[in-house]
Formats: C-alpha cells, sequence, structure tokens
C-alpha cells in the first residue's frame, strides 16, 4: 500500500452495483478515522487481502448464499492481519490472524470470531488466503467428501492453475487417481504438468479442446470438480461415467452473464444424463463441512511441510489496485491465487 496516514483507515466500498462484467467505477476509495475496538474486540491492521471469484456475486443483489454487500459497504474479503490493540484477553498486540477484515487497511473484529492464529513459521501467512485457507479447504473438503476418487480413476479439474484446482489435482493424485487438468494457456499447462504433477494438463482455448479432452480420457471420468461451467462443462458431460461424482463450488465462466445461462432447453438433456449414468450432483460452499476443518489443517500442514503440495501466488502491491486485479481474475488473467499486499 502507498504511504497514508496511520491515523486513517483507507477502504474500498462497492460504488454501483456492476452490469456485466465490473468497471473501475463500480468501486470507490474512501478515508475514515480508525475504528475503535470495543470490550471483547480487537483493531486489526490488515496486511494481505484476499481475492476470490465468489466476490462478483456479493457485488449483486439478488438472493444468494451470503448477504450482498450493500452500496457505500466495503467489499468483503479474507485477510491476515495483525493485532494493533486488543481488548480480548486472548489476543495481543502483534499477533498475527485470519480474518474477515474486507477491502479497507483497518478492522475491529470479535475476538470470539477469530478462529485462527498465524504463525509464519509454520507456513508463510499468505497461504492462510489460498492452499492452508478456504480455497484449499474448498478442493479438500468437494473431493474428500463428494468426489470420493479411487486410485485409478480419472479425476478432471477447471481453473485447474488456480488455488483450488490445483490442490484439487495434487489431492487427488496423493489417493492415486489420475488427474487431468484444465487451464488457459501453455505457460499454465506447462505449470500443472511439469510443476505440481498432473497426468495431463489441456488448454480450454484449443479449437479441438473437445477432442482432446475425449483422449485424455479413455476410460471416461469418474470425478469432474465443477467451479467454472461453460463450454468446459459441455464437453465433459459425454465423457462421465457411470455413478461419476460432480462436486459444483463455483461457475465463474457465467459470474459476469447479464442473462441466465442457457438452462430450460437443455435441462431435459442435463436430466436424462443424470439419471441414466446415475450422476451425484452437488453443489457445496466449503462452510458446509466446517467440522472437518480441523483436520484440514492438521493434513495440509502435514503435506505443505513435506512438499507434498505445492502452490503459486499472484501477489498484487497495493490496496488501490484491488478493484484491477478482481476484474484481472473474472477473466481469467492471474496465474495463481491472487493476493493484495496492503
Amino acid at each position: 500500500m502507498t504511504a497514508h496516514d496511520a491515523t486513517q483507515n483507507v477502504r474500498i466500498v462497492l460504488a454501483a452495483r456492476p452490469r456485466g462484467e465490473p468497471i473501475a467505477a463500480d468501486f470507490r476509495v474512501e478515508h475514515a478515522p480508525l475504528p475503535v475496538p470495543g470490550e471483547g474486540q480487537v483493531l486489526l491492521r490488515n496486511r494481505y487481502l484476499s481475492l476470490d471469484p465468489y466476490m462478483r456475486g456479493r457485488m449483486n443483489a439478488g438472493r444468494s448464499y451470503a448477504k450482498p454487500v450493500e452500496i457505500g459497504e466495503v467489499m468483503d474479503g479474507g485477510t491476515v492481519s495483525e493485532v494493533i490493540d486488543s481488548r480480548h484477553p486472548d489476543f495481543r498486540t502483534g499477533d498475527m490472524v485470519l480474518a474477515h477484515g474486507g477491502w479497507q487497511t483497518h478492522a475491529v473484529a470479535d475476538g470470539r470470531l477469530l478462529k485462527r492464529r498465524l504463525d509464519a513459521r509454520a507456513a508463510p501467512l499468505t497461504t492462510a488466503l489460498g492452499v492452508y485457507g478456504m480455497p484449499g479447504f474448498t478442493a479438500y473438503v468437494g473431493l474428500h467428501e463428494i468426489g470420493k476418487p479411487q486410485p485409478g480413476e480419472t479425476v478432471v479439474v477447471a481453473a485447474a492453475s488456480g488455488p483450488v484446482g490445483a490442490t484439487v489435482g495434487q489431492i487427488a493424485k496423493l489417493q492415486g487417481a489420475r488427474a487431468v487438468g484444465i487451464a488457459g494457456g501453455e505457460a499454465k499447462r506447462a505449470y500443472l504438468r511439469d510443476a505440481l504433477g498432473f497426468d495431463v494438463a489441456l488448454d480450454h482455448r484449443a479449437p479441438d479442446f473437445a477432442d482432446q479432452l475425449r483422449a485424455a480420457c479413455p476410460d471416461g471420468i469418474d470425478v469432474y470438480f465443477e467451479n467454472v461451467g461453460g463450454a468446459v462443462f459441455d464437453a465433459v458431460v459425454p465423457l462421465l461415467n457411470d455413478f461419476a461424482r460432480i462436486p459444483v463450488c463455483g461457475l465463474v465462466a457465467h459470474y459476469n452473464d447479464t442473462t441466465l445461462p442457457p438452462g430450460p432447453d437443455r435441462m431435459p438433456w442435463l436430466m436424462s444424463q443424470i439419471l441414466t449414468r446415475h450422476l451425484t450432483v452437488r453443489g457445496f460452499i466449503q462452510h458446509d463441512f466446517i467440522a472437518l476443518y480441523p483436520q484440514f489443517l492438521r493434513e495440509m500442514g502435514g503435506w505443505l511441510a513435506d512438499g507434498k503440495i505445492r502452490y503459486r501466488e499472484d501477489i498484487v502491491e497495493g490496496l488501490e489496485n484491488a478493484p484491477r486485479a478482481l476484474i484481472g481474475l473474472l477473466r481469467g488473467e492471474n496465474f495463481g491465487k491472487v493476493v493484495v499486499k496492503l
């Protein structure tokens, strides 16, 4: 973050609801006095901000699994934050915590809601926003509870170079499955194949993508981890095996749509596929499985320490650049987990 008055809170609020793709004018930078913590609260200095596809949905007014951001409110987001003033007995000045501080330099949080203190000696702090945090947990529970890959089965994941998809593929490999990753561009394909150990990496932009996917899955697809939708989903469905499982955690290809994606005219076809192939399709939010979070922290912590899970981060400097970075993320311009350094 560029230098600013330490007595001021710099924040980015929602200025207007986007019509299609967000633009810079949909956000506004504001300055306000530092918030003051009350009894049982802590004042946080946000050090890192997570940017995630779900934020686009929070900018809409429609019904969703979480309350939308209202016009004039601070944009929502997870943060790695430093306690700079504490009125809660469990936290001291200097503690680093995982919080929900939003798009701002400072925030007040209820100490009872801060469930995780961070230690940079155990893992880099930024991983708490990516592979060792919500995205990694999304991959872990979606695969563990819904996908349930067996040794030798084929797992296909879209947006495979992102923090969720990359983790899905690597966990699938640890469980003895084949991992087929789909991403955009040769650099991301090479990363999946050479750095992460995917069995096959495909470019969804290739004109013969559907044919390439069929060739990569000669025994069909047993698990498709869905976080994109669109043309990738259309290419996957004909290859699904009987009793295939489809965890659905996102549909980023449609987040900027101003009209509903094709639906009613294709529903009979989709339903027939679900019926005749005995498919399991389950939408989920990672919080559905929050009881597994301690297990995830233990297992992922071990994998990271042993080098069995690798990750990539896309660091953006400065809170003022968060809007541009979110717009780019929704276009697929990022490479790895997007984190804003404040």
